[in-house]
């Protein structure tokens, strides 16, 4: 088996925050991630495909064509955008770097035309890493009624 990794690059801000915690357990979760307008970004992703090479190519997917895919499935959809209010396919989820590995999956596993989804890799910053090798998780969404930083910002 071969594992070959393509890497993304993207920036992009969120807020951590769970709608159904007071004001109070978000700000004691979350902390500075909680932050009412959100805060930023520059996170690295790494999509590693497995399989076999094919015999005519030596390739088990052409790396080119997995960037044109990563990108328009996720980078195009997720740069310079707020995460909790500009991606459709993240709308009520909590945007930790755990949930968007699960989620960055979802857009990407039916997409590839060989080989064989085998992690995602986030980085969120130098120190703070996800890795998802596809086991399934739940990730809940949450109806958002509001958006507080909006809501802030007309005030």
């Amino acid at each position: 088996m071969i594992f070959v990794t393509r890497k993304a690059t993207f920036s992009a801000a969120h807020r951590l925050y769970n709608p159904t915690f007071s004001d109070e357990r978000n700000q004691a979760v979350f902390d500075k991630c909680n932050n009412p307008h959100g805060h930023g970004h520059n996170y690295t992703l790494e999509v590693t495909v497995k399989g076999l090479p094919d015999p005519l190519t030596g390739y088990v997917i052409d790396l080119k064509l997995l960037k044109d895919i990563i990108d328009e499935a996720v980078v195009d959809k997720v740069d310079h955008k707020h995460l909790n209010y500009d991606v459709d396919f993240l709308r009520g989820i909590i945007p930790t770097v755990e949930n968007l590995c699960v989620v960055f999956w979802q857009q990407l596993e039916h997409r590839l035309p060989s080989g064989e989804l085998h992690m995602i890799r986030l980085y969120e910053s130098e120190s703070n890493v996800a890795d998802y090798l596809g086991a399934p998780v739940s990730i809940p969404r949450y109806e958002l009624t509001t958006l507080p930083h909006t809501e802030r910002l007309e005030a």
